[in-house]
Order: C-alpha cells, then structure tokens, then sequence
C-alpha cells in the first residue's frame, strides 16, 4: 500500500499529501476535491446524506486508487489487483474503510446511456479475471434479491457517483466516473444491515436526509438487499433518465472457475 504512483493503493492522507505536493493529474486532483467536499459539505443546508460516508472521510477510514481509463485492458486489470489488495488490509486498516475508485474523465461527455455502458464494462471485466470462484452462497442470477456483485469471494456494494445527475446531486460527480466498493463484511461490521434495528434507523435517516439534500424524493429503485421486492444492481449507478438505463443488469455471472479463455469484452 502507498507504493509510488496514482494506480497504487492509497490511503487518505498518501492520496491528500500527493495531491497537494503536486505529484498527481490535474484530473485526480479534481476527483479527490470534488469527493471529498461533497461528502464533507452541505446542499440545501443537509449534510451529506450517508452519514457513515461522511463520517469516514472526515476521519480519514476510506482507501483509494485512480484509474487511468474507463477501457484500456491494463487499467482495469490492474484495478481488479487493487481491488484484491484492499480486501487484504481493509480489515485492518479500519472498520469504516470503503475503496474510492476515480477514473479519468473522457475527453468529451458522455451520455448517461454510455455510464451505465461502462459501468457494466468495467464489472464484467472484474468478474471475467476474478481470481477467485463466485461464492457458493450469492445467486448468480441479478434478479434475485440476494444477488450482489462478488470478486476475490467477497460480496460488495459498488456505488457511483457520474456527471449525468441534474437532480440526485448526492450522486453527483462533475469530473467523471467514481465508483466506491463497500464490502458487505463491512456493513456487517458496522451493524447496519437491514435485518437490525440498527440498520433500519439508519436507513430512515439516510433517506430524510437524501430528499432534504437532492430536492426530490428518494430513487424508486433504493432498496434493501435481500429484500424480495428489492433489487440490488440498480443502486449502483441510479438511472437520471430511465430511457438511457439498462431495463435488465448488463452482467453475466458464472460460477466456472477458472474461466475459459478469459478475456476482457
């Protein structure tokens, strides 16, 4: 962790030091500015509505790394080994340390429909050079209320913050892609799943503070996992325009391992 350069592993204090040395792009600068004074801020005088979130960043818990495409075979490969090198040491590091990931915008915008494109590119690309089984207890199947996506064996929430948002602006990013994986190890840690008392207080404040913070009512698609109405893929990248997201998850998911001629699509 903390080797030289913006695709290693790097914990908040590396990454802000770097930043403010000058030894990183323009581009991570902005990344790492814009994340961090959205969780850290206000917007319609609400703070950041994930409160655990915000609370992480203000102490420093959160590891991160950059990645220099949205495509290029190397990049994505080497973000699946930072990915594994961060399930090694996030238990250790804290019990709150979630993985921000910043991708390097593109050279002209893109549409909402290309986000969710490449959102779904990039997990596939995961999962194809997953070096680990999908665990025998997640569904391989995204309709189902118990999927979530999995690699190195571990179940994770990825959340995303892209430039498309006008309204959502929680999930408002105005640099580029961003994706933050959480494991659901870390959740559980946290005592917060939807099964505790705990975890439904918590998601009742989330949400008042989300409609506060956005302006607008709560996604239609924000749910709980394991929840049988619910669904997780959705909540990673929530539609603005319902039109340019994907109606079924992009994703195929197998349990052969190792995989056949894996290869990125």
């Amino acid at each position: 962790m903390n080797e030289p350069g913006i695709q290693s592993l790097m914990d908040q204090e590396t990454l802000d030091r770097r930043v403010r040395d000058g030894e990183t792009p323009e581009w991570v600068v902005d990344h790492w500015e814009s994340f961090r004074d959205g969780l850290l801020g206000e917007r319609n005088g609400t703070p950041f509505p994930c409160f655990f979130g915000a609370e992480s960043v203000q102490q420093g818990d959160p590891l991160y790394t950059a990645v220099p495409s949205m495509s290029d075979a190397d990049a994505l490969l080497t973000l699946r080994d930072r990915i594994l090198e961060y399930l090694e040491v996030y238990r250790t590091h804290s019990k709150r340390a979630s993985l921000v990931t910043f991708f390097k915008p593109p050279e002209t915008p893109l549409s909402e429909r290309t986000y969710h494109e490449t959102l779904w590119h990039v997990l596939q690309t995961l999962h194809l050079h997953d070096p680990e089984p999908w665990p025998e207890d997640i569904p391989t199947d995204p309709d189902d209320p118990h999927w979530e996506f999995c690699l190195g064996g571990e179940p994770m929430f990825p959340t995303c913050r892209a430039p498309f948002y006008e309204q959502r602006k929680s999930r408002y990013c105005p640099v580029g892609l961003e994706i933050t994986f959480q494991p659901r190890a870390l959740f559980d840690g946290l005592g917060v799943t939807a099964e505790t008392d705990a975890g439904q207080h918590a998601r009742e404040v989330i949400q008042d503070r989300l409609e506060e913070y956005d302006g607008v009512c709560p996604h239609a698609d924000l749910g709980d996992w394991g929840v049988e109405t619910d669904r997780e893929w959705p909540q990673y990248l929530f539609s603005e325009d319902e039109a340019q997201a994907p109606s079924t998850c992009p994703i195929t998911i197998t349990r052969t391992h190792p995989k056949p001629a894996a290869r990125l699509p």
